[in-house]
């Protein structure tokens, strides 16, 4: 234990240094740049939303430099093939015919971050090659098993456009910890500092301004499990959070009300038992975050909206409209569930 507790302070300075470092070099992102904080200290792959041009992939980019692990990138298409993932076939100088790694396998054991711009626009034959690296953290290429033991996949959907994309499975879904939404600032002096101040126009240069592995990424695996291991939740917390999955199920049995909506035939199912454990993972990290041993309800509050929004499955009359719904009921859950 006293290791842990060593590990523990030692790794919390780490990952304020991180935090302070992106938002050094990401404007007006405090609050996304914090959960992405607690994803990856959580070791969970996270859903991003976010228009076009918003500054994921230099955020992402600045987080993988802090880490000093690799970063992947791919863009969703209609015609990629899950291969595409894995390796890149092409004719050499020589007429022959050659391979190369893919954006998966390219950086080997030490990839940290894979970027998976427009998700939806990529077959469900890709998504299921993706959730089995996330799951195990490995992938079969080249004829033999490929390890990637510090793998964190980030994934963007494409939210405007619905020629060509294919929804995510709700199964698929699940296996996300999260969802960020990361949009444009609204501070004006932001606003302004982004158009007009050179500084953020070289995405590179912009970049190297996180030092380097300030939080290296080889130390997290351990780490994570120590923040485990070592932040508790007490029985009447265990009982707070029990009730709000309880609540998620059937939300009119807790009084749940949202306009124009009957709350007693709104979900097809609630947040699954997989959701609830990376929601409490995901805020014990919040808590330790915070320089507590224990997790309390500010904690769950903080990160449950992110963690369990995108799980629940609504009836289909209103899946057109989870976008309006999705605030509404999570905002009646935490209102409606006593918080001890």
């Amino acid at each position: 234990m006293a290791h842990d507790d060593t590990a523990l302070g030692d790794g919390l300075a780490l990952a304020r240094g991180l935090e302070d470092a992106v938002n050094r070099v990401v404007v007006g992102q405090a609050r996304a740049v914090h959960l992405l904080i607690v994803a990856v200290f959580a070791r969970g792959h996270v859903l991003l939303q976010g228009d076009v041009g918003v500054g994921k992939t230099t955020l992402l980019r600045a987080m993988a430099r802090g880490l000093g692990g690799g970063f992947g990138r791919i863009e969703g298409s209609v015609d990629l093939m899950p291969n595409d993932l894995l390796y890149h076939a092409y004719i050499d100088t020589d007429g022959r015919p050659a391979i190369e790694p893919g954006p998966l396998t390219r950086g080997g054991e030490s990839l940290a971050i894979f970027f998976f711009n427009e998700i939806n626009r990529a077959r469900p034959q890709v998504h299921a090659l993706l959730l089995r690296a996330m799951a195990e953290r490995s992938v079969s290429a080249f004829n033999q098993e490929l390890a990637l033991p510090l793998l964190q996949v980030f994934a963007d959907r494409n939210r405007v456009e619905r020629e060509e994309t294919f929804e995510i499975a709700s199964a698929a879904r699940d296996r996300f910890m999260m969802e960020i939404t990361i949009d444009a600032p609204t501070d004006p002096e932001q606003r302004r500092a982004l158009v007009f101040d050179p500084r953020f126009h070289d995405t590179d240069a912009l970049v190297h301004e996180v030092p380097e592995g300030i939080a290296p990424v080889a130390k997290l695996p351990a780490l994570s499990q120590a923040i485990q291991r070592g932040v508790h939740a007490s029985p009447t917390l265990q009982d707070y959070a029990l009730q709000l999955w309880q609540a998620s199920a059937e939300p009119a049995r807790f009084g749940v009300q949202i306009s124009g909506v009957d709350s007693a035939h709104l979900m097809l199912a609630g947040a699954s038992p997989r959701g609830m454990s990376l929601m409490l993972r995901a805020a014990r990290v919040a808590a330790w975050l915070s320089g507590r041993a224990h997790v309390t309800p500010e904690d769950i509050r903080a990160v449950f909206a992110e963690t369990i929004a995108h799980r629940l499955c609504l009836q289909p009359v209103h899946e057109l409209r989870r976008a309006e719904i999705s605030p509404l009921l999570i905002g009646e859950l935490l209102a409606r569930v006593a918080a001890p």
